[in-house]
């Protein structure tokens, strides 16, 4: 994909990342969630899975995952819940609707998707714990295309304790640790992709493994779309003095959010975010910058680098709730602020659900560097939570207008996303999966349309007192 960019964010977790990207390193993770079916587009020179399956029974189970060439990858367990992660090059995914939803002897479920850019990752959630017996790739003989395998062996607690790869070595030279990109962009901007380092599989690898050479993914960057204009022959280009507006849909990549039966929140998240950046830009008053405009995984952490990095005026994150089966059913857009105690429990379960986003993809934000871990855990200033709330009210005014809302349209709860200490931030909920007349309004164009252009008049009203305020004169 084109850029859409000025300019880029270059950063050391980008170089780093750039550095490791084909072998994908390994880092920890969370708790699990199985994959839903839905799968990456076809990607021209990239591997392609088209199977997976599980054999075996509650001592001894085995994951195979059907490719159309052989690759490289590594294999690793995760303890608290107990899971075994599979790092591979960017794989397009192919496989049918519900892989991995269902388990079988010692695995629970898995999901797969894109964790990086160029670089993909199945997670393996287990029953108990369990050890990588042998793990290999086969190449393609007798009528079978080339498959990755891993064999699973019950173990008791002490020795999957015993067999966890220690920290240090997942982050030394021969596989660097990759840190979390801030957005697809960055690494084809700020660097040449790099030769593939070689990886070796985990235990004993039977047949060799032969690396393949994928093709580097196409990249947009997360800076702001405007217009491409050049300056006359010899004059120099005016600085871009325009507020930033953050626009950030939600999940992506591995992580899918809430599910129906036909659609993915981080699809419909994702279509709306882009028809609200678009209806930005048509004004040319605010420069728009997205946290992903394709099926990528950006961490939270990132999510709230790149509106500090930037120095957005304004950051809004999109989502698409549902209520898990059994707990009956609600319907209508809520907007989120930042509170250190949630509003209701529906906000607390909501906050804990989309703070374990990295978990899900196995992101460790422990080993962030210590001024984002603080943006993670620090208060937002009171200024900012004044701000981001008469936001939040002027959105509920100008969207009751074109969408139904929540009962309780206005909550707060201790989103991490939100945690930025000078950008006012609102999270929006525009509607749930879960209800079957909010699912039509979701996948509509025509109420996309109507929404986004209450919510850009939202925008339009805040951004303008703002703009009003910091102009007038003082005393």
């Amino acid at each position: 994909m084109a850029s859409r960019a000025n300019h880029t964010v270059p950063s050391r977790s980008a170089l780093l990342c750039a550095a490791a990207l084909v072998c994908a390193a390994a880092v920890a993770g969370g708790p699990a969630r199985a994959a839903d079916g839905v799968t990456s587009a076809p990607t021209s020179g990239m591997p392609t899975a088209l199977d997976a399956r599980l054999a075996g029974d509650a001592k001894q189970t085995r994951f195979v995952l059907d490719l159309d060439r052989s690759i490289t990858f590594r294999a690793f367990t995760l303890s608290d819940p107990y899971r075994v992660v599979i790092d591979i090059p960017q794989v397009s995914f192919h496989l049918p609707a519900g892989t991995g939803a269902q388990g079988r002897g010692l695995v629970k479920a898995f999901r797969y998707g894109l964790v990086m850019p160029g670089g993909s990752r199945i997670v393996i959630d287990l029953n108990g714990p369990a050890r990588v017996a042998n793990s290999y790739v086969l190449d393609q003989a007798n009528g079978q295309p080339p498959r990755l395998v891993l064999e699973l062996e019950e173990v008791d607690r002490a020795a999957f304790v015993q067999s966890l790869e220690p920290a240090e070595s997942r982050s030394e030279p021969v596989h660097p640790e990759p840190k979390p990109v801030l957005a697809p962009g960055v690494v084809a901007a700020t660097m040449p992709a790099p030769a593939a380092p070689e990886t070796k599989p985990v235990a004993v690898a039977a047949p060799e493994t032969r690396p393949a050479a994928t093709a580097a993914p196409e990249t947009r960057s997360i800076a702001a779309a405007a217009p491409d204009t050049k300056p006359a022959l010899g004059l120099a280009a005016s600085p871009d003095t325009r507020p930033v507006i953050v626009i950030d849909p939600g999940h992506g990549g591995i992580d899918n959010g809430t599910q129906s039966d036909t659609e993915a929140e981080k699809n419909l998240v994702l279509q709306f975010g882009l028809a609200l950046r678009d209806r930005l830009e048509q004004s040319g008053k605010y420069r728009i910058v997205m946290t992903r405009e394709d099926d990528s995984f950006i961490p939270l952490g990132d999510r709230v680098r790149i509106a500090r990095t930037q120095g957005a005026a304004l950051f809004v994150s999109i989502h698409a709730d549902a209520l898990p089966k059994g707990e009956g059913d609600a319907q209508g857009a809520t907007i989120y602020t930042l509170s250190d105690k949630a509003s209701d429990a529906e906000a607390q379960r909501l906050a804990d659900a989309e703070n374990r986003a990295d978990a899900i993809a196995g992101v460790n934000l422990t080993e962030e560097p210590t001024d984002v871990a603080d943006i993670l855990i620090d208060l937002a200033q009171r200024e900012t939570r004044s701000f981001s709330n008469k936001f939040a009210h002027m959105l509920m005014s100008e969207m009751k207008t074109t969408m139904r809302m929540h009962k309780h349209p206005l909550k707060s709860a201790g989103f991490k996303v939100l945690k930025n200490p000078d950008v006012p931030s609102v999270l929006v909920e525009i509607g749930y999966v879960s209800n079957k007349s909010d699912l039509e309004h979701l996948v509509s164009e025509s109420w996309r349309s109507k929404a986004v252009g209450s919510i850009a008049q939202a925008v339009d009203a805040f951004m303008g007192k703002r703009l009003a305020n910091a102009a007038a004169p003082t005393r």
